[in-house]
């Protein structure tokens, strides 16, 4: 494995000893989500109440950006390890997301919000796979768990704090989605500016990169039965989980006025960035597939409380054992793979990784956009609560072969 200036020293513990790289790295995620989930915590609600758009076409249109996102994570991730440039990649995907936030207010149709979705997920694909493998690079391997799920945390605090100021701006604008939109581009520059300056990229050596193309068969064998196993039990975890866009949609039958909407995610936000960091610091000290099973576990609670539990208050509590299953799988994930792939090949692998769980994605959503529509909104959370369930029990015995 590669020693760097940040990783060769002697593991520590707590969050300061986690790289500084990591730290920047957290930030550039957390203004570009404040921008992002400006802009997305409105943006089913826009399409369905403002543009009449169905909510399996919002499933699906959901589906397909992530899963675009996901195929170019992999081609991106290949690319990070042949030419050793994870950083330059990171820049190109964050860029482009930045450039494209001014599409939304300046969109007067329907087919310019979802074209600019595409190429704001494109960016996504781009950025995702090289900066998940830069985590991995510069810091040791005994501190993977804490690394990721730090990443994670400031990441999440985005995510819930572009909801809260999107709710608040909509309130103080009276409903002005496209003043939103416009103040939601500010943040996006101000992360691309912090990746440029502030993170730290190691020098990998020549012969640590691979001699061929990384995507031909004999490099992917090279990847290992333990990765292969990581990414099967990321699929069918994917199949159990879908768009946090159904969550959203979930806030008008349990009586919360669309203004309100994008509480949603704060309260999902929050539970996700409380758990993921002191996830991750349990996952270096407790075997990693335990904590997975205890995020399964709060994603069963999550879908059962919201296909069965009423009112605000029902939707409350789903809505944070969502959040609270996203702390204690998402970062894992990452820490897992990081584990069990070569040092040489870590962007290939996130990128194969973030391909097929892509994939599954797409496919989970429009069962859940389907389902809705047929059968209403129980159908899509207990079809989830099930599926997750089957995937613990997969694990548990994958766990006893371990």
């Amino acid at each position: 494995m590669t020693k760097t200036a940040e990783a060769g020293a002697a593991p520590a513990r707590g969050a300061r000893a986690v790289p500084r790289s990591v730290w920047a790295l957290g930030f550039v995620s957390m203004f570009m989500d404040i921008s992002s989930e400006m802009v997305h915590a409105l943006l089913p609600i826009y399409m369905v109440a403002v543009l009449g758009t169905s909510v399996l076409a919002v499933g699906l249109i959901e589906g397909i950006a992530e899963a675009t996102a996901s195929i170019v994570k992999v081609f991106s991730g290949a690319l990070s390890d042949r030419i050793g440039k994870r950083k330059l990649l990171a820049v190109v995907g964050y860029g482009l997301g930045a450039l494209t936030k001014p599409v939304f207010p300046l969109a007067g149709a329907l087919e310019w919000l979802v074209g600019a979705r595409f190429v704001d997920r494109i960016g996504k694909g781009i950025r995702g796979a090289p900066r998940d493998a830069l985590v991995a690079d510069v810091t040791p391997p005994a501190l993977r768990g804490a690394a990721y799920g730090l990443r994670q945390t400031l990441d999440t605090i985005g995510a819930f704090t572009g909801p809260l100021l999107a709710m608040g701006l909509m309130w103080w604008t009276a409903n002005n989605y496209r003043l939103v939109f416009w103040l939601a581009v500010i943040p996006a520059f101000v992360a691309v500016a912090v990746l440029v300056f502030c993170v730290r990229e190691p020098t990998l050596p020549a012969a640590a990169r691979p001699p061929k193309l990384p995507l031909r068969r004999s490099e992917l064998v090279r990847l290992g039965a333990p990765y292969w196993r990581v990414v099967g039990i990321g699929l069918v975890f994917t199949l159990a989980r879908f768009s946090e866009a159904f969550l959203i949609l979930r806030a008008e039958p349990a009586g919360l006025a669309p203004m309100w909407a994008p509480a949603v995610l704060v309260v999902m936000g929050l539970a996700y960035a409380l758990s993921a960091y002191p996830a991750g610091v349990l996952s270096d000290r407790r075997p990693r597939l335990d904590v997975l099973l205890v995020g399964l576990a709060l994603l069963v609670a999550a879908d059962l409380v919201l296909a069965f539990a009423p009112g605000l208050v029902g939707l409350g509590v789903g809505v944070a054992l969502w959040g609270l299953h996203m702390g204690f799988t998402q970062g894992l994930f990452n820490a897992l793979i990081a584990d069990s792939a070569p040092a040489e090949l870590r962007g290939t692998a996130f990128g194969v990784f973030h391909l097929l769980t892509g994939l599954a994605l797409l496919l989970a959503s429009v069962i859940a956009g389907a389902l809705w529509d047929a059968v209403g909104f129980q159908g899509t959370f207990v079809c989830g609560a099930v599926l997750a369930a089957l995937t613990a029990a997969g694990l548990l015995v994958l766990r006893r072969k371990a």
